[in-house]
């Protein structure tokens, strides 16, 4: 993954985090900023390693779709 695309879904999960579940946000926050492994994530919070996977995956779309609804960052984005 490109280091913009992190970029961008950061600013995603610093305008939005707050609509996702708990374990949602452990699971981005230990991915993207922890720099943890599908594995070290899934013996840390005691799920699968393919739950893992999936929870990021519905994470990420959940991130993008709330974006192309609401565009809030891109918004904030031409205000700076």
């Amino acid at each position: 993954m490109s280091f913009d695309k992190v970029v961008y879904l950061n600013k995603l999960f610093d305008h939005y985090s707050s609509l996702l579940t708990q374990r949602q946000q452990e699971v981005f926050i230990s991915y993207y900023h922890e720099d943890l492994s599908y594995q070290e994530i899934a013996d840390e919070l005691g799920i699968s390693r393919a739950g893992v996977f999936d929870t990021l995956k519905r994470t990420v779309s959940f991130l993008e779709n709330t974006e192309m609804k609401l565009g809030f960052v891109k918004k904030y984005d031409t205000l700076i």
